[in-house]
């Protein structure tokens, strides 16, 4: 079947099932937000654990709350599916003018520069247009962190090098320390989030998604956990710290041996 025709399917199938179903007719923008949120979070763990089955099967869970989107839009009378993707084909032909028109970009920074540069044209008549704008507050900290600097070092608010921004991880460390001699949670917390955000500026300055790097510590945390709880000989709050770092031991040999 042709990518065109699966869609018309696509369609059709979610426009029965809008008419239809009492679940999908109950269905808003608003109650639909969550239940995207938690479907890109299992296509990013489908990804993480390269199980390539279930990627297919998230991107086209992906897939249907995008359609739905578009036909919630079409019955509130805010556009069409078609013209949704119209847009949507304007745009990416607009903001990639090294590719439709003659401007050069040989490098993915002059690219990311370009389309910046076109976005701030495109929105040149809205109030207060700031360089920040189009990074959701909602985003996860991290997540919005990177997407706040990245934006940043679009007009060049930026370290020249990863060495000028471990500097700043140090410099912060040190703040940090600081802190915790006063006693203040609430200026502590401050140095914490101040350490945190250089962190992310340094794994962006090496091309390390900060995100995906403490997904995989996270998973390598609960692996190596459930690892002392299936070979402990006794309930873990009956166990010393020492008893259970000697399984955790055992455990990073383990999973060393697997990576």
């Amino acid at each position: 079947m042709s990518n065109a025709k699966s869609f018309e399917t696509l369609l059709e199938i979610m426009k029965r099932l809008r008419a239809e179903c009492p679940w999908d007719r109950k269905q808003t923008h608003e109650s639909l937000i969550k239940l995207t949120i938690e479907e890109v979070y299992e296509l990013q763990e489908a990804i993480l654990q390269k199980n390539w089955s279930n990627i297919n099967e998230e991107i086209g869970d992906i897939l249907l709350h995008v359609v739905f989107y578009g036909l919630l839009s079409e019955e509130a009378g805010s556009g069409h599916t078609s013209e949704i993707i119209d847009q949507l084909n304007e745009k990416l032909i607009r903001r990639h003018p090294h590719i439709y028109g003659d401007i050069q970009a040989d490098t993915e920074e002059e690219v990311k520069q370009n389309w910046e540069k076109i976005k701030k044209e495109e929105k040149k008549d809205s109030i207060n247009y700031s360089v920040l704008a189009g990074v959701p507050n909602s985003l996860p900290s991290i997540i919005k962190a990177y997407r706040l600097q990245e934006k940043a070092a679009g007009v060049h608010f930026d370290f020249e090098d990863a060495s000028q921004a471990l500097d700043k991880v140090k410099e912060e460390f040190h703040e940090l320390m600081e802190a915790t001699k006063s006693q203040s949670k609430e200026k502590t917390a401050e140095e914490i989030g101040d350490l945190m955000f250089s962190l992310v500026n340094f794994a962006r300055k090496n091309d390390i998604d900060p995100e995906l790097a403490l997904q995989r510590t996270n998973q390598k945390f609960k692996v190596r956990f459930e690892y002392i709880e299936r070979n402990a000989s006794k309930p873990l709050s009956q166990m010393s710290l020492t008893e259970m770092d000697v399984l955790w031991n055992k455990a990073k040999q383990e999973y060393n041996r697997d990576a």
